[in-house]
């Protein structure tokens, strides 16, 4: 065997190597939350509203106001991060393209708190109360700058041949960004959303300092908002057991939760709807 097959065949192996540990680490962490939280899995658990301890009680509530959440952060951040990420691919070999790689970039390092504390001074002070406005508005600014950079690199993967020829037909440019860079580039891009997804569903302290929490159903945008990551951390600091039980029976869900979305996209953009 040469020196060229030998080398392929040792990266290839370590490759291999790196790949079944990731895995096997993240098989053992869900593994751990499952035989953690099973036990308190229950229909009225995913119904009910926090009680007392020994009287039961649940997470219905704060997986509403979750999907709520994030149905509205979703609105703002997927769109606009798509369209950003799509402007600097195309368009942003500029200095002004320059400037807002930079802030992306720099936003995703930002600490999830600081996107808090902002929002917290910019719309919680000024109404004088939490609201679930307030959580999406945090939670977007999370998923913005993950959306805008993963769009961007994808995007760039398409081949220019592609651009080229629909050009050479008579397409206008917005119209080739449109019906076929974008939909080449559908998949990678809804893979960078379930990125942004996946990150601020588990979020908690933007939360706390936006949306806050209730123990009650709530479907109102100007008022405080239950989440699964604040109920979590609200279970999980309490002195009982009882509630600890719970908080990992809530993250299971919250896991579980995050998986089916990721599926359902997957499938979709797969199936090309």
């Amino acid at each position: 065997m040469d020196k060229r097959r030998l080398t392929n065949s040792i990266m290839t192996t370590l490759t291999a190597l790196c790949a079944f540990t990731v895995v096997g680490i993240l098989v053992l962490i869900i593994g751990y939350i499952a035989i953690q939280g099973v036990s308190s899995l229950s229909p009225a658990f995913l119904i009910e509203t926090p009680k007392p301890v020994g009287e039961g009680g649940g997470i219905g509530n704060a997986i509403v106001g979750s999907l709520i959440l994030l149905g509205l952060a979703s609105l703002v951040g997927i769109p606009l991060g798509i369209a950003i990420g799509t402007y600097l691919s195309e368009l942003g070999d500029g200095w002004f393209g320059t400037v807002v790689r930079f802030v992306a970039d720099s936003m995703i390092g930002i600490p999830s708190i600081v996107f808090g504390v902002f929002v917290y001074a910019l719309v919680v002070l000024q109404q004088g109360y939490f609201s679930t406005l307030a959580g999406a508005l945090a939670l977007a600014l999370i998923m913005i700058p993950i959306v805008t950079r993963t769009t961007e690199e994808i995007v760039r993967l398409v081949p220019k041949a592609m651009r080229e020829g629909a050009l050479a037909l008579g397409a206008p440019e917005w119209r080739v960004t449109w019906d076929i860079v974008l939909p080449a580039a559908r998949a990678g891009i809804a893979t960078g959303a379930m990125l942004a997804v996946a990150r601020v569903l588990g979020e908690t302290a933007p939360l706390l300092f936006t949306a806050f929490g209730s123990r009650f159903y709530n479907i109102y945008l100007d008022e405080p908002m239950a989440s699964m990551p604040v109920q979590i951390y609200n279970y999980a600091i309490s002195p009982f057991e009882e509630w600890h039980a719970k908080a990992w029976a809530a993250t299971l869900v919250l896991i579980t939760l995050i998986l089916v979305i990721n599926i359902i996209v997957r499938y979709t953009t797969r199936r090309g709807y």
